[in-house]
C-alpha cells in the first residue's frame, strides 16, 4: 500500500484548497459592493472585511486539520468562532501524490510556522487594481520560508465576462515551483519594481543608484514576485521598512524554489521563527537571477539607513 503522504505535502495540499476558498471569499465581498473598510495605521495602511474574513477562513480551516502547527496572520482578529461557511476541508489531489522532498520528510506539526496574508494589497484592491491582489500562505521550518501558495484571485479578469478567474501559485524548496510559465526577464535589461503605494526619498535613492531601464510601480510582495518569476521585471527592490513576514514567506519559497533570491537591503536572509518580529525593517531586494549585480549596487547610504 502507499505510505500516506508527508506532514509537508498534506499542510501544501490543504494550502492550496484554503486559498481557492479565499479566493472566492475576495471576490464574493468585491461583488457584493460593501468592502467594509477601516484604517488601521492611516489611509495607506487599510483593512476590508474581505482581509477579516479571509483571515478567519484561513487561519481556522488550517488550525482544525493542522493544530500543533503555529499559524501568523496579519490581521489583529477576535477569536470567534468561525462560522462552518468559512471552513475549507479540502486538499488538492495533484499535490498529495508528489513525494516530498527527503529532506522534509520527518517534520511534525509543531515544528512548522505558516504565515498569512489574507489579502496582499488591499489598497489596490480597494482602488478596483484587482491584478495587484494575491492570498499568500507561507510555510516556515526551521526559521526558513521552504513552500509557498500564492493565489491570484482576479488573475485573467481581463480577459472578458466568461474568463475564468484566478490561479494559484505553489511552490516547495527542493521540489519547484508550479502554476505559472517560469520565465526570465530580457538579457541584459533592467527592469526595477518597487512599490506604488509606500514610496519615499530612500526608494527613490536606492533606485536611482541602479541606473535601471525601466521602473514598474504596483502593490504587493505577492505580484512583485509574480513580476519576477514571469519576466516582467528583473528586481524587486524596497529600500523602507515595511513589509512583513507574512508579506515576504510565501513568495520566498516559491521565488527559492525556482533559483532565486530574496533578502533585506542589507543581504540579510529572513528569518521565520515564530518568535521573529514581523517587520522586515530593513527592506527587500528580490531577483530571479543576477541577484549580486543587483546587491552590488545598493548605495552605502541606503544601507546605512535601514536598520534590520
Amino acid at each position: 500500500s502507499m505510505a500516506s503522504p508527508a506532514l509537508l505535502m498534506r499542510v501544501v495540499a490543504s494550502a492550496y484548497s484554503v486559498a481557492e476558498k479565499a479566493a472566492a471569499i475576495v471576490r464574493n465581498v468585491m461583488s457584493g459592493g460593501d468592502l467594509g473598510i477601516v484604517e488601521k495605521a492611516g489611509p495607506n495602511d487599510l483593512q476590508t472585511k474581505a482581509d477579516r474574513l479571509v483571515q478567519m477562513s484561513i487561519c481556522a480551516s488550517l488550525a482544525r486539520k493542522f493544530p500543533k502547527v503555529t499559524i501568523i496572520g496579519e490581521e489583529e482578529l477576535p477569536s470567534d468562532d468561525v462560522s462552518e461557511d468559512l471552513i475549507e476541508d479540502g486538499q488538492d489531489e495533484e499535490i498529495l501524490k508528489k513525494p516530498c522532498p527527503a529532506e522534509y520528510t520527518g517534520i511534525k506539526e509543531e515544528e512548522l510556522v505558516i504565515w498569512v496574508d489574507p489579502l496582499d494589497g488591499t489598497k489596490e484592491y480597494t482602488e478596483g487594481l484587482l491584478d495587484h491582489v494575491t492570498v499568500l500562505i507561507g510555510i516556515a521550518y526551521g526559521g526558513k520560508a521552504i513552500a509557498g501558495v500564492i493565489n491570484q484571485p482576479y488573475y485573467n479578469y481581463e480577459a472578458g465576462a466568461n474568463a475564468v478567474l484566478g490561479r494559484t501559485i505553489w511552490g516547495v524548496l527542493g521540489m519547484g515551483a508550479f502554476g505559472f510559465q517560469l520565465t526570465e526577464a530580457p538579457a541584459g535589461k533592467h527592469i526595477v519594481v518597487t512599490t506604488r503605494s509606500h514610496s519615499s526619498a530612500l526608494v527613490n535613492e536606492c533606485i536611482t543608484a541602479l541606473n535601471p531601464d525601466a521602473v514598474i510601480r504596483v502593490g504587493g510582495a505577492g505580484n512583485k514576485i509574480i513580476q519576477l518569476i514571469e519576466g516582467k521585471a528583473s528586481a524587486y527592490v524596497f529600500a523602507s521598512p515595511g513589509c512583513k513576514k507574512w508579506d515576504t514567506c510565501a513568495p520566498e519559497a516559491i521565488l527559492h524554489a525556482v533559483g532565486g533570491k530574496i533578502t533585506d537591503i542589507r543581504g540579510n536572509s529572513f528569518q521565520y521563527n515564530k518568535e521573529v518580529k514581523h517587520m522586515n525593517s530593513a527592506g527587500v531586494l528580490a531577483t530571479l537571477r543576477n541577484y549580486d549585480y543587483y546587491a552590488s549596487r545598493i548605495p552605502n547610504t541606503v544601507k546605512e539607513s535601514l536598520v534590520p
